[in-house]
């Protein structure tokens, strides 16, 4: 890749400026790309220099509860999924809901993904706010104020790709973009089945693509089909049977717009669970991948190609950091890690490294240790522990930053940009 000229970053820098000016962004500021390790949070920006920790902190200083993801396992996590969908001929197109961080998504492209999804609109703004500017938006814009956010984002963001599943939401599109003097990428989502958003499959979306084909201020890009359901399906055999069985209808929709002469360059879809699956269905060119860089307790429950029991493809990075607070009750331990730290997601988080122990969070602030008869150890006052997440998505929603941890050292500090931004 051509490293861009002065003139040219600056004249993008000063696009991304007059975009945060004119979406009414107020005081978000542009982010300078700088190397992975080069960002730090406000609790230890005063013991930073340039960027990093000189020195480090050990992550078991860190006051709790907080979130830290390891640096190592994240790696391993974006390499393994890079390398499996290049072999099996596909992309991957990660979904930002899951870190809600910018920093993460600028290493999945800089891995190799061709972009990443964002689930809404605010979070595509944050994203291009933050120097990331290949993004598929997977949920479709329907109310006049969104619309023209979503124009006046796609004036200063060439990669922002928008969704699209009713004819009318279509002609709502192609008034918006030309009222705005920008061609809008627009793709058709349909659905796989599950009737949660899309459109069907076969004619009725081939007649929506046809429409968007048509109309002014928009340009065709492809489809999206998102089977949420088939990604926790529990034991591989059966999880690659709902994948596959699924997409069966899309696969034939997308070769269907081929056929009609439509330029269908996207036919995303896929996910964590089946991302070494999705490449059987014929003609997808992406997956929608997000957990994996993460790891949580629902998707380990899943199991994968060599262990039934345990889906072993991505290590667990992510964790909640958590003191013990009471420890003089027999059989258990009380923690300042509850609800507003993991959610009440099921399964419960897992507490790392131990075993004969359980851990739940479902009182607002404290979170319970209970110890089986085989319990590998007991914790006293004072005493720091990890805990896997249940569910990565939304326990990410509840932190300002996370610190990256290699070994036991804080390396860096990331903002979650994107916390928050659920419209």
């Amino acid at each position: 890749m051509t490293k861009p000229s002065l003139g040219e970053f600056m004249a993008s820098s000063l696009s991304r400026r007059h975009f945060l000016h004119t979406a009414g962004a107020g005081a978000a500021s542009v982010w300078i790309p700088r190397p992975v390790k080069g960002y730090t949070g406000p609790e230890i920006r005063q013991q930073a220099v340039d960027g990093r920790l000189e020195g480090g902190i050990s992550k078991w200083d860190l006051d709790t509860p907080c979130l830290c993801v390891d640096l190592d396992r994240l790696e391993q996590n974006l390499d393994q999924m890079q390398t499996t969908v290049t072999r099996n001929g596909i992309a991957s197109r990660p979904h930002a809901k899951t870190h809600k961080c910018p920093a993460i998504a600028r290493l999945q492209i800089a891995t190799g993904s061709v972009g990443i999804c964002t689930a809404k609109l605010s979070e595509a703004e944050v994203m291009f706010e933050h120097g990331v500017d290949q993004i598929l938006m997977t949920t479709v814009n329907v109310t006049s104020r969104k619309i023209r956010r979503a124009m006046a984002l796609k004036r200063w963001c060439d990669g922002f790709i928008q969704a699209v599943d009713t004819g009318a939401n279509a002609r709502e599109l192609s008034e918006a973009a030309m009222a705005a003097g920008v061609v809008a990428d627009t793709v058709v989502d349909v659905d796989p089945g599950g009737h949660r958003t899309g459109i069907s499959p076969g004619t009725p979306a081939l007649e929506l693509a046809q429409l968007v084909d048509s109309l002014p201020g928009l340009r065709f890009r492809g489809m999206l089909c998102y089977d949420g359901g088939a990604q926790h399906v529990t034991g591989f055999v059966e999880r690659r049977q709902r994948a596959l069985s699924r997409l069966e209808a899309a696969a034939e929709t997308a070769s269907q717009m081929v056929r009609s002469g439509l330029d269908t360059g996207i036919f995303s879809g896929g996910g964590t669970g089946t991302y070494n699956i999705d490449h059987e269905t014929p003609g997808l060119t992406d997956v929608q991948v997000g957990s994996y860089v993460f790891m949580d307790a629902q998707y380990l429950a899943i199991g994968g190609v060599h262990d039934k029991e345990v889906y072993s493809d991505f290590d667990p990075a992510l964790t909640v950091l958590t003191t013990v607070l009471n420890a003089q009750y027999e059989g258990r331990a009380t923690t300042d890690a509850g609800a507003k730290a993991n959610t009440i997601n099921r399964p419960w988080p897992i507490i790392a490294g131990e075993t004969g122990m359980s851990y739940t969070a479902g009182s607002d602030e404290f979170g319970t240790i209970r110890y089986d008869s085989n319990a590998s150890r007991t914790y006293a006052v004072g005493d720091k522990l990890e805990l896997i997440v249940s569910h990565c998505d939304p326990v990410v929603n509840l932190y300002d930053q996370l610190y990256g941890v290699r070994g036991d050292m804080v390396e860096v500090v990331w903002q979650v940009a994107g916390r928050g931004k659920s419209v």
